[in-house]
């Protein structure tokens, strides 16, 4: 379900932002006519859009467990844009609506990195001083368990319940490595050593 969702998120979204980048280059290339015809054509299809892009949002806020200060900042820049958006087009002024279009591009860019600064930096998991059969557990607990929980069986963000999981080991070291969804990829914050650790330890949650 969340999987769909967040496909379906993103789809709508990249067509509200085709929607918009069309409509401003109109207004902004002085074409009043021809915005006043795609809007008019496309007004169905964006109500739609719109409805799409709120109702999955609200959805993935709801069911995600990655909400930091990112997803805060992104609902209050989208809420700035909206408001700019209406009175750019409605009294056709250019300067609104391509600042109502950069803060659109914006909070699709805080989306993404969930990070306010869309900064994609990786942490990664310090393990020098554990004990090597604490390894796993350790990078389990610093990166797993937001979504998977402690025993494996929360499900946020779309997780599996990894208790139940039917992958072969080489199948789980290439899901941690490369990542799936909206699973992220550890093959920049991990070591090979460190995924192997983690991925052991996650086996024992059977």
């Amino acid at each position: 379900m969340y999987t769909g969702m967040l496909h379906t998120h993103k789809l709508v979204v990249s067509l509200f932002l085709i929607l918009y980048l069309i409509k401003t280059a109109l207004l902004v290339l002085n074409k009043h006519d021809a915005l006043d015809s795609f809007t008019k054509k496309t007004k169905v299809a964006e109500m739609i859009i719109s409805t799409l892009f709120l109702l999955t949002g609200i959805y993935l806020a709801m069911n995600s467990a990655n909400n930091g200060t990112w997803l805060w900042m992104k609902l209050f820049v989208i809420a700035c844009s909206i408001p700019l958006a209406v009175i750019g087009f409605k009294k056709k002024n250019q300067s609104l609506a391509l600042i109502s279009l950069m803060f659109l591009i914006y909070a699709y860019g805080i989306s993404e990195t969930k990070s306010p600064f869309m900064s994609d930096e990786k942490k990664k998991v310090d393990t020098t001083n554990v004990p090597v059969a604490e390894v796993g557990k350790k990078i389990y607990e610093e990166k797993c368990t937001l979504c998977h929980g402690s025993d494996g069986k929360l499900g946020l963000s779309g997780a599996k319940d990894l208790t139940q999981s039917t992958l072969s080991h080489a199948e789980k070291i290439d899901l941690v490595m490369n990542g799936k969804n909206a699973m992220m990829s550890f093959k920049e914050q991990l070591t090979p050593e460190q995924v192997e650790a983690v991925t052991q330890y996650v086996e024992t949650l059977h």
